[in-house]
């Protein structure tokens, strides 16, 4: 009876999915369906660029990184959904929970200040254009990026740690297909007021911040474009931006949906769909968001598969 309970401790059941039983095939073949676009998606886009001397860039370096990040996020959650769905077994390990939420968090809040680090880019490029190349140099660059990773990886070390600490003495079954933040605090006897301030604190650092950039880039951007002369001027500076926009906004919106709110009044269901939007639709729609809106993505990527078929023959 101790090693049974010893073991129901050390374990988490992430529930998921798991009610509904008649409707996991479907879900499989969807999520499956989803992670190899996302990947094979992602992935192209870093080739074409990798191969394109015409996309070694500031823009297109931050896309290629931003592009790794969603494959790599993509691969920290969905590769366990599909596992639990095939053999209906939902159970993880604390560390294992740990570790997932560590790397969920920690590219979660890569993604946002790579958002906003583009979104900084597209102000210098089309705000202060003779500037462009002494600021956005490649040492720049690698330090934006650089200073984004370290950032990341800090603020979801600290909420890891803390998370750490707790003990769980209630259920240890958790309503959600990975190990989140709010799903895990709900089943936490510890007093978790401390790690409340804490995660508002970083949502607000990691959040509000970045996206406060992004309006702010943003707005220069318009009013710099509205005294653009020509139309044709002001189609292409608005379909360049239009991509990073629509990512923005879906990426935003529905984190800001899910975590900015009490742990009190979360509610699962509205967690699990907006959590698959963001960690599934999202990164499976960028590749399509960001090539079929760029003249010379699509030309890389054919040019990529262009050479792909000479090598072959």
């Amino acid at each position: 009876m101790e090693i049974r309970n010893q073991t129901s401790v050390s374990d988490f059941l992430l529930l998921g999915f798991s009610a509904h039983p008649e409707q996991q095939p479907l879900l499989f073949g969807l999520f499956l369906g989803m992670y190899l676009v996302t990947v094979l998606g992602n992935l192209l886009i870093i080739m074409a660029i990798g191969s394109d001397q015409h996309l070694h860039t500031p823009m297109y370096f931050f896309l290629a990184n931003l592009s790794f990040v969603d494959t790599c996020f993509t691969c920290t959650i969905v590769p366990k959904v599909l596992a639990n769905i095939l053999t209906q077994r939902h159970a993880i390990s604390h560390t294992g929970c740990l570790v997932q939420m560590y790397f969920f968090m920690a590219l979660a809040l890569l993604d946002d200040f790579l958002l906003a680090v583009m979104a900084y880019d597209r102000y210098v490029a089309i705000c202060l254009p003779l500037h462009y190349t002494t600021i956005m140099c490649p040492q720049r660059c690698l330090l934006l990026v650089a200073a984004s990773w370290l950032c990341s990886h800090l603020l979801a070390s600290s909420l890891t740690l803390l998370m750490s600490q707790f003990s769980f003495c209630a259920s240890h079954a958790i309503p959600h297909f990975f190990c989140d933040l709010l799903p895990l605090l709900k089943l936490a006897c510890s007093d978790t007021h401390f790690f409340q301030v804490l995660m508002f604190a970083e949502a607000a650092l990691s959040g509000v911040v970045p996206l406060t950039c992004v309006l702010v880039s943003y707005a220069h951007i318009i009013h710099t474009v509205l005294r653009v002369p020509s139309a044709g001027g002001k189609h292409k500076v608005f379909s360049t931006c239009g991509s990073h926009l629509s990512v923005v906004t879906l990426f935003y919106g529905t984190l800001f949906l899910v975590y900015f709110q009490p742990s009190s009044t979360y509610s699962a269901e509205i967690g699990m769909v907006a959590s698959v939007i963001y960690t599934m639709v999202t990164p499976m729609l960028n590749p399509f968001i960001y090539s079929l809106r760029n003249r010379d993505m699509k030309g890389a990527l054919l040019g990529l598969f262009d050479s792909e078929r000479c090598s072959t023959q």
